[in-house]
Protein backbone atom coordinates (compact mmCIF):
# COMPACT_ATOMS: atom_id res chain seq x y z
CA UNK A 1 0.00 0.00 0.00
CA UNK A 2 1.33 3.46 -0.86
CA UNK A 3 2.20 5.49 2.29
CA UNK A 4 0.09 8.55 3.04
CA UNK A 5 1.51 12.08 2.49
CA UNK A 6 4.06 13.16 5.07
CA UNK A 7 7.72 13.77 5.99
CA UNK A 8 9.97 10.76 5.47
CA UNK A 9 13.73 10.18 5.25
CA UNK A 10 15.02 11.51 1.94
CA UNK A 11 16.37 8.53 -0.09
CA UNK A 12 18.98 10.82 -1.70
CA UNK A 13 20.07 12.47 1.56
CA UNK A 14 19.21 10.34 4.59
CA UNK A 15 20.19 13.12 7.04
CA UNK A 16 17.21 15.16 5.78
CA UNK A 17 13.48 14.60 5.54
CA UNK A 18 11.54 14.99 2.27
CA UNK A 19 7.82 15.45 1.67
CA UNK A 20 5.95 12.51 0.14
CA UNK A 21 2.65 13.73 -1.39
CA UNK A 22 1.10 10.27 -1.40
CA UNK A 23 2.14 9.43 -4.94
CA UNK A 24 5.61 10.91 -5.51
CA UNK A 25 8.48 12.80 -3.84
CA UNK A 26 8.33 16.63 -3.92
CA UNK A 27 11.20 19.13 -3.77
CA UNK A 28 10.42 20.13 -0.18
CA UNK A 29 13.12 19.11 2.34
CA UNK A 30 13.84 19.87 6.00
CA UNK A 31 16.20 18.94 8.78
CA UNK A 32 14.55 16.23 10.86
CA UNK A 33 13.37 17.12 14.36
CA UNK A 34 14.98 15.39 17.31
CA UNK A 35 11.88 13.36 17.93
CA UNK A 36 11.90 12.06 14.40
CA UNK A 37 15.60 11.19 14.17
CA UNK A 38 15.00 7.52 14.88
CA UNK A 39 12.29 7.31 12.27
CA UNK A 40 14.45 9.05 9.66
CA UNK A 41 17.37 6.72 10.34
CA UNK A 42 15.14 3.70 10.12
CA UNK A 43 13.77 4.79 6.77
CA UNK A 44 17.30 5.41 5.46
CA UNK A 45 18.38 1.92 6.49
CA UNK A 46 15.40 0.21 4.90
CA UNK A 47 17.33 -0.24 1.63
CA UNK A 48 14.68 1.47 -0.47
CA UNK A 49 15.63 3.42 -3.57
CA UNK A 50 13.71 6.31 -4.97
CA UNK A 51 10.33 4.58 -4.67
CA UNK A 52 7.67 5.24 -2.05
CA UNK A 53 8.95 5.28 1.54
CA UNK A 54 8.15 2.76 4.22
CA UNK A 55 7.91 4.89 7.38
CA UNK A 56 9.13 3.50 10.68
CA UNK A 57 7.20 6.01 12.79
CA UNK A 58 4.16 8.14 12.32
CA UNK A 59 5.14 11.00 9.97
CA UNK A 60 5.32 14.47 11.50
CA UNK A 61 2.59 16.73 10.26
CA UNK A 62 4.22 20.10 11.05
CA UNK A 63 5.71 22.27 8.32
CA UNK A 64 4.25 22.89 4.91
CA UNK A 65 2.12 20.44 2.92
CA UNK A 66 -0.95 18.50 3.95
CA UNK A 67 -1.13 16.93 7.39
CA UNK A 68 0.34 13.47 7.71
CA UNK A 69 -1.94 10.52 7.60
CA UNK A 70 -2.01 7.66 10.04
CA UNK A 71 1.12 5.63 10.57
CA UNK A 72 1.59 2.14 9.24
CA UNK A 73 -0.15 -0.80 10.81
CA UNK A 74 1.66 -2.74 13.55
CA UNK A 75 0.87 -5.96 11.83
CA UNK A 76 2.90 -7.51 9.06
CA UNK A 77 6.44 -6.58 10.25
CA UNK A 78 5.80 -3.44 12.36
CA UNK A 79 7.78 -4.96 15.21
CA UNK A 80 10.74 -5.55 12.93
CA UNK A 81 10.71 -1.91 11.86
CA UNK A 82 10.59 -0.70 15.47
CA UNK A 83 13.57 -2.91 16.37
CA UNK A 84 15.62 -1.62 13.48
CA UNK A 85 14.65 1.94 14.38
CA UNK A 86 15.81 1.51 17.97
CA UNK A 87 19.17 0.08 16.90
CA UNK A 88 19.79 2.86 14.39
CA UNK A 89 18.65 5.53 16.86
CA UNK A 90 21.19 4.25 19.38
CA UNK A 91 23.96 4.42 16.75
CA UNK A 92 22.96 7.96 15.82
CA UNK A 93 23.00 9.00 19.49
CA UNK A 94 26.52 7.60 19.99
CA UNK A 95 27.77 9.36 16.85
CA UNK A 96 26.26 12.62 18.06
CA UNK A 97 28.00 12.32 21.43
CA UNK A 98 31.40 11.63 19.77
CA UNK A 99 30.97 14.52 17.33
CA UNK A 100 30.09 16.89 20.14
CA UNK A 101 33.19 15.89 22.08
CA UNK A 102 35.41 16.54 19.07
CA UNK A 103 33.86 19.95 18.52
CA UNK A 104 34.32 20.90 22.17
CA UNK A 105 38.03 19.98 22.10
CA UNK A 106 38.77 22.53 19.35
CA UNK A 107 41.49 22.31 16.78
CA UNK A 108 44.21 23.29 19.26
CA UNK A 109 43.30 20.76 21.96
CA UNK A 110 42.55 23.54 24.46
CA UNK A 111 39.02 22.36 25.21
CA UNK A 112 37.44 25.50 23.75
CA UNK A 113 35.27 25.73 20.70
CA UNK A 114 37.23 26.71 17.57
CA UNK A 115 36.44 29.93 15.81
CA UNK A 116 33.53 29.60 13.44
CA UNK A 117 34.30 29.97 9.76
CA UNK A 118 33.02 33.20 8.19
CA UNK A 119 29.66 32.90 6.42
CA UNK A 120 29.71 32.26 2.71
CA UNK A 121 29.86 35.42 0.68
CA UNK A 122 31.68 37.42 3.37
CA UNK A 123 34.51 39.23 1.58
CA UNK A 124 37.95 38.45 2.92
CA UNK A 125 40.27 41.23 3.95
CA UNK A 126 42.63 42.08 1.11
CA UNK A 127 46.14 40.78 1.52
CA UNK A 128 48.63 43.38 2.62
CA UNK A 129 51.56 43.68 0.23
CA UNK A 130 54.75 45.63 0.58
CA UNK A 131 56.26 47.14 -2.52
CA UNK A 132 59.97 46.50 -2.74
CA UNK A 133 61.82 49.33 -4.44
CA UNK A 134 64.29 48.23 -7.10
CA UNK A 135 67.43 50.23 -7.30
CA UNK A 136 68.14 51.51 -10.79
CA UNK A 137 71.16 49.97 -12.50
CA UNK A 138 74.42 51.81 -12.54
CA UNK A 139 75.05 53.97 -15.58
CA UNK A 140 78.14 51.86 -16.25
CA UNK A 141 77.75 48.21 -15.19
CA UNK A 142 81.51 47.74 -15.06
CA UNK A 143 82.01 50.39 -12.36
CA UNK A 144 80.04 50.57 -9.13
CA UNK A 145 80.58 52.23 -5.79
CA UNK A 146 81.69 50.10 -2.86
CA UNK A 147 80.80 50.42 0.81
CA UNK A 148 83.70 52.89 0.99
CA UNK A 149 82.54 56.12 -0.72
CA UNK A 150 86.16 57.00 -1.56
CA UNK A 151 86.63 53.86 -3.71
CA UNK A 152 85.29 52.95 -7.15
CA UNK A 153 84.88 49.24 -7.94
CA UNK A 154 85.51 48.13 -11.53
CA UNK A 155 84.09 44.61 -11.36
CA UNK A 156 84.66 43.89 -15.05
CA UNK A 157 88.42 44.35 -14.75
CA UNK A 158 88.70 43.16 -11.14
CA UNK A 159 90.13 46.37 -9.70
CA UNK A 160 89.26 49.20 -7.35
CA UNK A 161 90.34 52.80 -7.89
CA UNK A 162 90.55 55.57 -5.28
CA UNK A 163 88.11 58.46 -5.73
CA UNK A 164 90.06 61.67 -4.99
CA UNK A 165 88.44 64.73 -3.51
CA UNK A 166 86.49 66.64 -6.14
CA UNK A 167 85.78 63.50 -8.18
CA UNK A 168 82.42 61.70 -8.44
CA UNK A 169 80.86 58.64 -10.03
CA UNK A 170 79.81 59.24 -13.65
CA UNK A 171 76.33 60.57 -14.39
CA UNK A 172 74.85 61.29 -17.83
CA UNK A 173 78.16 60.55 -19.57
CA UNK A 174 77.90 59.37 -23.19
CA UNK A 175 81.50 58.14 -23.44
CA UNK A 176 81.71 54.43 -22.59
CA UNK A 177 83.74 52.89 -19.74
CA UNK A 178 84.05 56.09 -17.71
CA UNK A 179 84.52 55.19 -14.03
CA UNK A 180 84.82 58.68 -12.53
CA UNK A 181 84.64 62.37 -13.48
CA UNK A 182 85.33 65.69 -11.82
CA UNK A 183 82.29 67.20 -10.17
CA UNK A 184 80.28 69.55 -12.36
CA UNK A 185 80.30 70.51 -16.05
CA UNK A 186 81.00 73.55 -18.20
CA UNK A 187 80.30 74.75 -21.74
CA UNK A 188 83.00 73.56 -24.14
CA UNK A 189 84.67 76.41 -26.13
CA UNK A 190 83.55 74.83 -29.39
CA UNK A 191 80.08 73.82 -28.19
CA UNK A 192 78.68 71.03 -26.07
CA UNK A 193 79.10 70.07 -22.43
CA UNK A 194 82.56 69.28 -21.02
CA UNK A 195 84.05 68.05 -17.75
CA UNK A 196 87.46 69.07 -16.46
CA UNK A 197 88.54 65.50 -15.80
CA UNK A 198 87.53 61.91 -16.37
CA UNK A 199 89.04 58.42 -15.99
CA UNK A 200 88.21 55.51 -18.30
CA UNK A 201 88.87 51.81 -17.58
CA UNK A 202 88.49 49.04 -20.15
CA UNK A 203 89.89 45.68 -21.20
CA UNK A 204 92.08 45.57 -24.32
CA UNK A 205 90.39 43.06 -26.65
CA UNK A 206 91.03 44.24 -30.22
CA UNK A 207 94.64 43.06 -30.50
CA UNK A 208 96.82 40.05 -29.74
CA UNK A 209 99.51 42.33 -28.31
CA UNK A 210 100.08 41.82 -24.57
CA UNK A 211 103.07 44.08 -23.87
CA UNK A 212 101.92 46.94 -21.56
CA UNK A 213 104.51 49.29 -23.08
CA UNK A 214 103.51 48.57 -26.68
CA UNK A 215 99.82 48.91 -25.87
CA UNK A 216 100.25 52.19 -23.94
CA UNK A 217 102.40 53.73 -26.69
CA UNK A 218 99.86 52.69 -29.33
CA UNK A 219 96.89 54.04 -27.37
CA UNK A 220 98.07 57.51 -26.36
CA UNK A 221 97.33 59.14 -29.73
CA UNK A 222 93.80 57.72 -29.75
CA UNK A 223 93.34 58.91 -26.18
CA UNK A 224 94.34 62.46 -27.19
CA UNK A 225 92.05 62.48 -30.25
CA UNK A 226 89.05 61.14 -28.31
CA UNK A 227 89.54 63.69 -25.54
CA UNK A 228 90.40 66.90 -27.39
CA UNK A 229 89.94 66.50 -31.14
CA UNK A 230 86.42 65.24 -32.01
CA UNK A 231 83.65 63.97 -29.80
CA UNK A 232 81.36 61.00 -30.48
CA UNK A 233 79.10 62.98 -32.85
CA UNK A 234 81.91 64.60 -34.84
CA UNK A 235 82.04 68.01 -33.12
CA UNK A 236 85.30 69.71 -32.09
CA UNK A 237 84.68 70.92 -28.53
CA UNK A 238 88.12 72.59 -28.41
CA UNK A 239 88.59 73.43 -32.10
CA UNK A 240 90.89 70.43 -32.68
CA UNK A 241 94.41 69.53 -31.55
CA UNK A 242 97.24 71.79 -32.69
CA UNK A 243 100.19 69.97 -31.09
CA UNK A 244 101.20 67.54 -28.37
CA UNK A 245 104.27 66.89 -26.22
CA UNK A 246 105.30 63.69 -24.42
CA UNK A 247 105.92 64.69 -20.82
CA UNK A 248 106.31 61.35 -19.03
CA UNK A 249 106.54 57.61 -19.67
CA UNK A 250 107.85 54.55 -17.90
CA UNK A 251 107.26 51.31 -16.08
CA UNK A 252 105.00 51.24 -13.09
CA UNK A 253 103.73 48.56 -10.72
CA UNK A 254 99.93 48.52 -10.72
CA UNK A 255 97.86 46.15 -8.65
CA UNK A 256 100.98 44.07 -8.04
CA UNK A 257 101.71 43.69 -11.77
CA UNK A 258 104.26 45.32 -14.07
CA UNK A 259 102.60 48.02 -16.16
CA UNK A 260 103.56 50.96 -18.36
CA UNK A 261 102.24 54.50 -18.83
CA UNK A 262 102.62 57.32 -21.36
CA UNK A 263 101.53 60.94 -20.69
CA UNK A 264 101.06 63.76 -23.23
CA UNK A 265 100.43 67.48 -22.95
CA UNK A 266 97.94 68.46 -25.65
CA UNK A 267 97.50 71.98 -27.08
CA UNK A 268 94.12 72.82 -28.62
CA UNK A 269 92.88 75.59 -30.93
CA UNK A 270 90.45 76.80 -28.25
CA UNK A 271 90.78 76.57 -24.51
CA UNK A 272 93.80 75.67 -22.40
CA UNK A 273 94.15 72.12 -23.75
CA UNK A 274 94.98 69.36 -21.33
CA UNK A 275 96.83 66.19 -20.38
CA UNK A 276 96.10 62.61 -21.41
CA UNK A 277 97.67 59.42 -20.06
CA UNK A 278 97.44 55.79 -21.19
CA UNK A 279 98.20 53.21 -18.49
CA UNK A 280 98.28 49.48 -19.30
CA UNK A 281 98.84 46.53 -16.94
CA UNK A 282 97.83 42.84 -16.84
CA UNK A 283 94.57 42.06 -15.10
CA UNK A 284 94.66 40.01 -11.91
CA UNK A 285 91.48 38.13 -12.86
CA UNK A 286 90.55 35.65 -15.59
CA UNK A 287 93.17 35.17 -18.27
CA UNK A 288 95.14 38.26 -17.24
CA UNK A 289 94.08 40.26 -20.31
CA UNK A 290 95.61 43.77 -20.42
CA UNK A 291 93.65 46.52 -18.67
CA UNK A 292 93.79 50.05 -20.12
CA UNK A 293 93.16 53.06 -17.88
CA UNK A 294 92.94 56.45 -19.63
CA UNK A 295 93.23 59.78 -17.84
CA UNK A 296 91.92 63.06 -19.31
CA UNK A 297 92.75 66.21 -17.32
CA UNK A 298 92.09 69.74 -18.52
CA UNK A 299 95.03 72.10 -18.16
CA UNK A 300 94.72 75.53 -16.54
CA UNK A 301 93.54 76.62 -13.14
CA UNK A 302 90.16 74.88 -13.49
CA UNK A 303 91.66 71.48 -14.31
CA UNK A 304 92.29 68.83 -11.64
CA UNK A 305 95.82 68.62 -10.20
CA UNK A 306 98.19 66.33 -12.11
CA UNK A 307 99.05 64.73 -8.78
CA UNK A 308 95.62 63.03 -8.97
CA UNK A 309 96.91 60.92 -11.90
CA UNK A 310 99.67 59.50 -9.74
CA UNK A 311 97.35 59.25 -6.74
CA UNK A 312 94.78 57.20 -8.66
CA UNK A 313 97.45 54.98 -10.26
CA UNK A 314 99.12 54.32 -6.93
CA UNK A 315 95.78 53.40 -5.32
CA UNK A 316 94.62 50.83 -7.90
CA UNK A 317 94.12 47.47 -6.19
CA UNK A 318 92.73 44.05 -7.06
CA UNK A 319 89.20 43.63 -5.73
CA UNK A 320 89.39 42.23 -2.20
CA UNK A 321 93.10 43.03 -1.75
CA UNK A 322 93.74 46.36 -0.05
CA UNK A 323 97.42 45.67 0.66
CA UNK A 324 98.73 45.22 -2.87
CA UNK A 325 101.27 47.90 -3.69
CA UNK A 326 101.60 49.85 -6.91
CA UNK A 327 101.93 53.29 -8.38
CA UNK A 328 104.42 55.67 -9.87
CA UNK A 329 107.85 55.42 -8.26
CA UNK A 330 107.24 52.12 -6.48
CA UNK A 331 109.07 48.89 -7.11
CA UNK A 332 107.83 46.77 -9.97
CA UNK A 333 105.58 43.89 -9.03
CA UNK A 334 105.87 40.32 -10.24
CA UNK A 335 105.51 39.75 -13.94
CA UNK A 336 102.54 37.64 -15.03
Amino acid sequence: MTPPPGWYADPTAPHQERWWDGTAWTDHRRTPAAAGAAGSAASASSGQGFGPPVPAVTPVSEGFGPPAGPGPSSSGGGGRYRAVALVVAAAVLVAAVVTGAVLLRGSDGSGTEPDAAPPAGTPSAPATTTDTATSPPSADPSATSSADPSVVVDELNGITLPLPEGWVLPEHVAEPDVVMTTDGTYDCPGGGICRHGRVISRTVTDTDETSPRALAEADIADAADDAYDEDLIGRSPFGGIESHQAVAAGQVAVSGRAGYYVRWRVTTAEGPGGYVQSLVFPSTVGTGAPVLVRYVFDAGEDGPPLADMDRITKGIRPIGDADTGGGVGSDLGPTP
